[in-house]
């Protein structure tokens, strides 16, 4: 075959492609091949164009054996590293032969991958920890405690409160996990977001009061209707008032604000805002793009001596965006937070 035929077959394949002599130079690549290794790539050595260890030894087992191989290659640059899966097939024709590799972007099943193993990491941390201390426990009871009713009553305290831990955690586990397999399925019930927000105050009032503070609401009046999921949503305002109070500072009012907004500029539609906000010690600026993460906690300490799960603000995140909306937070050490949602309107 002519090399200017090969070039056109090569040219019409949308994978970046290298075609790799038997004398271990590059001597036809497709378009993206060229805008991956650059466009002087065809007429080098193949190692100047892929330096890493990895393809290097594969495409070299590949000229030498002439059978298929595979590699990962990372490629970097401005904007971060892209992960592609190379793959090499055997070529031969017109008395030459070499290897053809092919380049799949990999990227997006990679960080899935890794967000998986970090996933299952961060449960098993976190009921690692009540699952030693339940197991210290009942070996005491069984030894040095048998007899001792005092310490048989704190202990049990105890393991009765890492027993309630663990049934958070799976219980938080379990509605992130409906939460997510029902996010692209927008609800259609009306809801009146007023109402949802006024069961919300009085259901946590309690707990407010208990920790010295009171719950305020304010801004509109009246119905605010729109298209959602009344048990999803009043979720979402429970953790956040729930948050505000644990977190905004002993005694300080936490604010339940509703407002209309006449056309959201990012959902460009009519909506409505609720505005969460306490009075706490704030949050510093680097800690509030991550905040939404599974298992990302400030202060991990005082979260689990809260009795948080750190998955709180990730359902929160899932069940906003099923209701194609967003949620922001503002916040600066020292002048509490707000964390807002805005739905659309129905």
């Amino acid at each position: 075959m002519e090399t200017s035929f090969v070039g056109s077959l090569l040219e019409a394949v949308p994978q970046p492609l290298l075609l790799i002599a038997d004398d271990a130079r590059i001597t036809a690549a497709n378009a993206p091949a060229r805008a991956l290794f650059g466009a002087e790539v065809v007429g080098r050595h193949y190692a100047l164009a892929l330096r890493q260890p990895g393809p290097l030894a594969a495409i070299e087992a590949a000229l030498a054996a002439g059978r298929e191989g595979s590699a990962q290659h990372v490629q970097s640059d401005r904007s971060g590293e892209t992960v592609y899966r190379m793959h090499l097939r055997p070529v031969a024709g017109e008395g030459r032969r070499g290897v053809l590799a092919s380049f799949e972007d990999v990227s997006e099943a990679e960080q899935i991958g890794q967000f998986r193993r970090d996933f299952v990491a961060n449960v098993s941390h976190e009921l690692r920890t009540p699952l030693t201390s339940l197991l210290g426990f009942i070996e005491t009871l069984q030894g040095p405690a048998k007899d001792d009713p005092k310490a048989r009553a704190r202990f049990l305290a105890v393991m009765a409160a890492e027993a309630e831990r663990m049934n958070r955690l799976v219980r938080d586990l379990l509605h992130l996990s409906r939460v997510e397999a029902e996010e692209r399925v927008r609800p259609a019930a009306p809801v009146d977001l007023a109402a949802v927000l006024a069961s919300v105050a009085e259901t946590l009032r309690p707990m407010a009061e208990r920790a010295g503070g009171q719950i305020v609401r304010a801004g509109e009046a009246g119905p605010a209707w729109l298209r959602g999921d009344a048990d999803q949503l009043a979720q979402v305002f429970q953790n956040l008032v729930e948050n505000a109070v644990k977190y905004g500072g002993e005694g300080g009012p936490v604010a339940i604000t509703l407002r209309r907004v006449p056309h959201d500029e990012n959902l460009r539609v009519p909506a409505f805002a609720v505005d969460v906000t306490d009075q706490g010690e704030g949050i510093a600026p680097e800690h509030i793009p991550r905040l939404t993460e599974r298992f990302y906690r400030v202060d991990s300490h005082r979260s689990r001596a809260e009795g948080g799960t750190g998955l709180g603000l990730a359902i929160v995140k899932h069940i906003v965006q099923r209701h194609r909306g967003r949620l922001a937070i503002t916040s600066a050490p020292g002048s509490g937070a707000t964390f807002t949602v805005v739905l659309p309107a129905q």
